[in-house]
């Protein structure tokens, strides 16, 4: 019975070692031929120039090769990345500048559109969660028509742009950094219009940022901007009535006229003879 055992047990152990070289090779089959593609040694920032130290060939299934992958090294030497790009991560295509881009914050913004900074401080940046991939809508405090500066209560405050990406902050743009950053100065992605309405707003008031979901892309509805009288809910200032000064009355010196002629009365005249003596007489 006992040598039974044994051999029942050696039988046992013999099946499952064969099992287990049959099941390596099926996974091995399954994963057919390998190549190799080009794939990141590096963590390489957005905007950042790839060099030959940041490149490394890695076996990859033949069957699962990324698109746009290179197996040849070369070709990626002084691209450009659009996105960060963590070491062992694959290089793809998808994920550089056109050739002949020259590194740098404009290497990733996109065609039609510019990029413009703008001063911030703890409370315009959102305590320094205004980060690179974020979205902000931007809001100037500036005077309603007729106020003067300082008037508080012509004072409003509206969102002259909503949905603005954030390209960089300082002179940072990871986007895969999450801590907030108190900086003095942030780069938005703009169109040329909005890049006019912008500059304009920060010449007539003061900005503000406005943190929203990145997910959301809804306009809102805004109005004609909140007032003092709105935030109160008191009547709305009487408008200022600016009266235009009369003009003074223009004097017009004439020049004399000329003695007009006067008509000479007509006279009846009488021829008197006197003697020797002829005298005329009118009346």
């Amino acid at each position: 019975m006992r040598s039974r055992g044994f051999l029942m047990l050696f039988i046992a152990m013999i099946a499952g070692l064969a099992a287990v070289i049959l099941a390596a090779r099926w996974i091995q089959n399954q994963g057919g031929e390998k190549g190799s593609i080009a794939v990141a040694t590096a963590d390489i920032e957005l905007g950042g120039r790839i060099s030959p130290e940041m490149i490394r060939m890695a076996e990859w299934p033949e069957g699962s090769t990324p698109a746009g992958s290179f197996s040849d090294p070369g070709k990626l030497q002084g691209r450009v990345v659009l996105v960060s790009i963590q070491r062992g991560e694959p290089l793809t295509e998808g994920r550089l500048a056109p050739i002949g881009t020259k590194g740098g914050l404009s290497a990733v913004v996109p065609e039609g559109k510019r990029a413009m900074t703008v001063r911030v401080n703890d409370v315009v940046g959102v305590a320094g969660f205004a980060l690179p991939g974020t979205y902000v809508d931007v809001m100037v405090n500036t005077q309603d028509e007729g106020g003067q500066r300082g008037d508080r209560d012509h004072s409003i405050s509206k969102i002259v742009l909503e949905r603005i990406l954030v390209l960089a902050v300082a002179q940072e743009a990871d986007r895969d950094s999450t801590k907030p950053k108190v900086v003095n100065a942030v780069t938005l992605e703009l169109t040329p219009k909005d890049a006019e309405m912008l500059d304009l707003a920060r010449s007539v008031g003061t900005l503000s940022l406005v943190l929203r979901n990145q997910t959301d892309p809804q306009a809102a509805s805004i109005g004609s901007g909140a007032t003092k009288a709105a935030l109160l809910g008191s009547p709305a200032p009487a408008p200022v009535k600016v009266v235009a000064p009369v003009p003074a009355p223009v004097v017009r010196r004439l020049a004399p006229l000329a003695a007009a002629a006067l008509p000479v009365a007509s006279r009846n005249c009488v021829e008197v003879i006197r003697g020797l003596s002829k005298v005329t007489e009118c009346f």
